[in-house]
């Protein structure tokens, strides 16, 4: 893409009422725009790096199994009735509109009771389980505290993952699975090394249940971390009955504070017998089925990833998720053989298949650079008088500075790796 198309520019300043980071840089870098508190727009730079959180997802959850749909955001109290969650007692962050014919509608804030109904017409015997079925869906909720940015929204993007199984040894089973599966996917977005998978409470459900908490200063969550027995806990279960049941104790446990960037939970039941989702077991015995709910929010992951990965000048993307592999710059100072060379390599970079952002603006060698550096997209590449006269392009990777001058005839090669 030529950034002299990109609709979006850059600003100094992030508006005035925005306290969180991310939010501040990703707003300065073009990336989001601001409707209100807790609601954000992404602009075509987010929307790719979203796109690519969600790819990430999608092949780790595809890869132990997963079936992905899509469900619909609208939802009748019929269902959350039957499980008792429809009044505010029980979900007290419910968005309701009244239906002009009259009747009321709510606004989803997760998908259990309509994935389980759903489930009662394909799931009749025990041969049609194991199940696990997720989508990338619109939740809203009514947040009391909507200013951490994109890391907590009135409106957002969930990837909600259900399992069906028909024994608890089957259900673990995956529910382990799914847990290595969020390993590798906060691995492969850049904070795997920061994320611990942390002790929770289960509720009504079981006496755990786990979140994936990445340690940082913006963090809204407080856990405990023992380092050498890899132990994580939330602050709401650090109790002594608690370490006694893990085996610790409460001596370097060290307090941190964390953003919770996924959790996966033990639904037992409870869903399966309120909504009648049941399967008959090999003796033609009606049995519930035993359910779990998975969550990773991309949005979540994305603000999570610029409040811990940023730097004085901008944002620092990892590769798996930037919006493009090179931002290519030209400082040409009114030199046409300079342009035509900047030219030539944009388009040698597309036709071998490498993303790339192509700052081709009439704008001073300063702008462009802070910009870049904003913008953090991991390698940058600049064409120039100086670049040419050497028969080389300088290669500098935003996440250290380091720079390099690269052959003209090796650049594909040192960029296809």
């Amino acid at each position: 893409m030529r950034q002299s198309h990109l609709f979006t520019k850059t600003r100094r300043e992030a508006p005035k009422d925005e306290v969180a980071k991310n939010a501040q840089l990703l707003i300065r870098a073009g990336y989001i725009h601001k409707e209100m508190a807790g609601a954000y727009s992404f602009l075509p730079l987010g929307l790719r790096v979203r796109d690519n959180i969600i790819r990430v997802i999608r092949e780790e959850i595809n890869a132990i199994g997963g079936q992905e749909i899509k469900m619909t955001a609208l939802q009748s109290p019929a269902l959350w009735k039957k499980s008792g969650r429809w009044e505010d007692g029980a979900i007290d962050v419910w968005f309701k509109t009244q239906l002009k014919d009259g009747g009321e509608l709510g606004l989803a804030t997760t998908h259990e009771e309509p994935l389980t109904s759903l489930l009662t017409e394909y799931i009749q015997s025990y041969k049609d389980l194991p199940k696990y079925v997720y989508q990338f869906q619109l939740k809203f909720r009514n947040e009391l505290r909507a200013k951490s940015g994109i890391m907590r929204c009135r409106e957002f993007v969930m990837k909600d993952l259900y399992s069906f199984n028909r024994t608890e040894e089957e259900f673990r089973e995956f529910y382990e699975k799914c847990a290595e599966a969020y390993k590798k996917i906060f691995a492969r977005v850049g904070i795997g090394e920061k994320t611990h998978r942390v002790f929770a409470s289960g509720g009504s459900f079981s006496k755990f249940s786990d979140e994936f908490q990445t340690i940082c200063d913006a963090g809204e969550d407080i856990i405990y971390v023992h380092k050498e027995k890899n132990i994580a806990v939330n602050k709401e279960v650090y109790t002594d009955e608690v370490l006694k049941d893990l085996g610790v104790s409460k001596d370097e446990f060290e307090e941190k504070k964390a953003i919770e960037v996924g959790n996966i939970f033990p639904l037992g039941t409870k869903y399966s017998e309120a909504l009648g989702l049941t399967y008959k077991d090999e003796k033609g015995v009606d049995t519930p089925v035993i359910m779990g709910s998975y969550g990773i929010g991309p949005g979540r992951v994305m603000g999570t990833v610029v409040e811990l990965l940023s730097d004085a000048k901008g944002i620092v993307w990892p590769k798996e998720i930037a919006p493009f592999a090179v931002h290519l710059v030209s400082i040409t100072g009114g030199n046409q053989d300079v342009v035509a060379e900047a030219d030539r390599l944009y388009e040698l970079l597309r036709e071998n298949g490498i993303e790339v952002l192509y700052d081709d603006r009439d704008a001073r060698a300063g702008e462009k650079f802070a910009d870049s550096d904003l913008i953090g997209i991991p390698t940058r590449l600049v064409v120039s008088e100086k670049s040419m006269s050497q028969g080389s392009i300088e290669c500098t990777a935003r996440v250290d500075g380091t720079t390099t001058m690269i052959g003209d005839s090796d650049i594909v090669a040192r960029l296809s790796k």
